[in-house]
């Protein structure tokens, strides 16, 4: 009886929930049957990929693609199935523009336009800004505690927070570094890393809010404090 009364509330509660779908691009028959048509013969209207050509086996010809081209280039590592998403992407919104139809994003994306193989440069140019304000003001908090302010016998500083606001800069500067780096090139690795920093940065955003906003000082209370979030959030990147 119970699991019936389990199941019953299940259902209701996923009665209650918005349903999920694909974005409206990439859901597209029209944008769909291009990349398929594009990833078997490696073009998208009179444009043709290299790297889309392989043997019998599946592999292709030649090795990677990227390691065909200049040292300063392989790092795009564009490969068959992104260049087939990309062009029939920026194909399908050029037949859409044409009747007057507004952009819709694909994969969760808008479509933007790479510049110089970075996927989207607005994005990396603003979280590039990001990371240089957080780093001016790391370094300005570092020159203004050991060089401006007087410090105690032993070379410390008698600010008691030094230390947390240390780690919030460098967490900050991490989290923007790999936020430039996911939105130049979107892979499971950078969208991985990027994630991990954010989640990282917020949680220890929460701790420092808690420790500075009660005052706790002593040493034991904010490890009491820290470690269960510490945990929490290390256990949510994992």
């Amino acid at each position: 009886m119970a699991h019936s009364h389990l199941i019953a509330l299940f259902l209701l509660i996923s009665c209650t929930l918005p349903a999920l779908y694909a974005s409206d691009g990439d859901a597209d028959p029209i944008y769909k049957g291009c990349v398929e048509q594009c990833e078997k013969t490696g073009c998208v209207g009179d444009k043709c990929f290299q790297h889309c050509n392989f043997s019998s086996d599946g592999k292709p010809i030649d090795g990677p693609w990227y390691l065909q081209e200049p040292l300063y280039l392989r790092w795009k590592q564009w490969d068959c199935s992104s260049d087939c998403r990309y062009h029939c992407m920026l194909a399908r919104e050029g037949e859409r523009e044409k009747v007057g139809d507004k952009p819709v994003k694909y994969h969760g994306k808008w479509p933007f336009r790479r510049v110089y193989g970075i996927q989207e440069p607005v994005a990396v140019a603003l979280s590039a800004l990001n990371l240089s304000i957080q780093f001016h003001g790391w370094m300005s908090f570092f020159i203004l505690l050991y060089y401006k302010l007087p410090l105690r016998p032993d070379k410390k500083t008698y600010y008691e927070y030094t230390g947390l606001w240390h780690i919030y800069g460098i967490l900050a500067m991490n989290s923007w570094f790999w936020s430039a780096v996911f939105h130049s090139r979107d892979v499971e690795l950078t969208e991985k890393l990027d994630c991990s920093s954010a989640v990282a940065l917020l949680g220890f955003n929460f701790i420092l809010a808690i420790l500075r906003a009660f005052s706790v000082r002593d040493e034991a209370a904010r490890v009491m404090v820290a470690a269960p979030l510490i945990a929490f959030v290390t256990t949510h990147i994992y």
